[in-house]
């Protein structure tokens, strides 16, 4: 759990101000309005947490790795009784991530302080996702801590295994492409040349491919430093567009619409919210909550707009199938089994069963990835391979025909 200032007004209309300890800006805004204070403004309150230092240049990454070895093993010293502290103290000691291993040992002091276990992880807001700490939370407050550490291991493993996944599928197309950049590169500026030089020995007129040719290996030639400048300078307006909130949201977007590709991010997208969703309502997390932590654990701007808005839709007293189904972006099959977990309240059932549903359409369409790519490939190599043909041994063609005829 977090910190948050907040400023509001009480029954009487008087303005209060205070902090407030909350999983998120919306359960934060949900306590206070219990409270009988209708908030103005919430923020983070940076006071008081105990923050990570920023990560030394030789000092080791945490990766999903770590914290997947850190829910397996804290479910298996729960479920044997091992006292709370003692158990994350030894896994301090006996982490081979040194780094983790300190951010371990001062959760282990805030604990002895009093703090909860939440609480404590919370304070490590770039280690510990939101999500995980609202389901340890949610555990702490239910006596359910192992079941809780249980959801997390599974779950962390099924997000590794897609994102390795979609990995590996891309690895092989960005390989091809940039091998092709790298050799229209080369043969622009070290074998065209040389050709270019021959012909015109022989002032005759070329044709047009060769023309083509001769021209573009002479921009080339001739502009490479310009080109290259401009390469980096766009490449790095690109970045820092895409940082913005705008040019995240249309980056986000546009991935889930590219060829071939976009609609398998789509659907791990779907998967991921599904899943993570599913196990959120499972661990007992609010609905309403639940949805705000799952559109940031989907690390799309984009759906994650669309996810809020169906938070909201709910706040108003819609059905989750009625916002499922104006967000537009699940099928009727899908729409129709959340229909039916919210007629017999097990939603979190049969959102387990779309994520299956999305995950196995994923891992099909990632093994015919590279069937579906390759053709656009060699069609694309074909094009450069005729076209530099044509415009080298035409003109030899035409000069031996012309010898000929003497």
């Amino acid at each position: 759990m977090a910190n948050f200032k907040y400023r509001g007004r009480d029954h009487g209309g008087a303005i209060v101000q205070g902090t407030v300890e909350a999983a998120n800006e919306g359960s934060a805004a949900e306590t206070l309005l219990r409270r009988g204070v209708t908030p103005l403004a919430i923020q983070p309150d940076s006071i008081g947490v105990n923050e990570p230092p920023k990560r030394k240049l030789f000092e080791p990454r945490i990766t999903s790795s770590d914290l997947i070895v850190f829910t397996r093993q804290m479910y298996a010293l729960t479920k044997a009784g091992i006292p709370l502290l003692r158990a994350i103290d030894g896994l301090a000691e006996n982490t081979s991530n040194r780094r983790f291993g300190k951010i371990l040992k001062d959760i282990v002091e805030q604990l002895e302080r009093g703090r909860p276990l939440s609480s404590a992880m919370a304070s490590h807001q770039r280690v510990f996702p939101r999500l995980l700490v609202a389901i340890v939370h949610v555990g702490e407050n239910t006596g359910e801590l192992e079941g809780a550490f249980l959801q997390l291991s599974e779950y962390l493993e099924k997000e590794q295994e897609t994102r390795k996944a979609i990995k590996a599928a891309m690895r092989y197309p960005t390989f091809i492409l940039m091998a092709l950049v790298a050799a229209v590169v080369i043969i622009n500026i070290w074998v065209i040349p040389p050709f270019a030089q021959m012909f015109a020995n022989f002032n005759v007129d070329l044709p047009l491919p060769t023309r083509i040719i001769l021209a573009t290996s002479n921009f080339f030639v001739n502009w490479w430093p310009a080109m290259l400048v401009v390469t980096v300078v766009a490449i790095g307006a690109a970045i820092n567009y895409v940082k913005t909130a705008a040019g995240k949201l249309k980056w986000d977007q546009w991935k889930t619409h590219m060829p071939v590709v976009g609609d398998i991010i789509m659907r791990s997208l779907l998967a991921r919210f599904a899943r993570t969703f599913a196990v959120m309502l499972q661990s007992g997390v609010p609905l309403t909550q639940g949805l705000g932590l799952v559109a940031e654990a989907v690390d799309n701007s984009w759906m994650s707009r669309r996810i809020n808005d169906m938070r909201r839709n709910i706040e108003r007293g819609e059905s989750l199938t009625r916002t499922a189904r104006s967000s537009e972006l699940f099928t009727p099959l899908v729409l129709q089994m959340i229909a039916v977990g919210e007629e017999t309240g097990r939603v979190d059932e049969m959102l387990f069963e779309v994520a299956g549903y999305y995950e196995r359409e994923v891992d099909y369409d990632l093994k015919s990835l590279t069937a579906r790519i390759e053709p656009i490939m060699l069609v694309f190599v074909a094009i450069i391979i005729t076209v530099m043909a044509l415009g080298v041994f035409l003109p030899m063609w035409e000069m031996m025909d012309a010898y000929r005829g003497r």
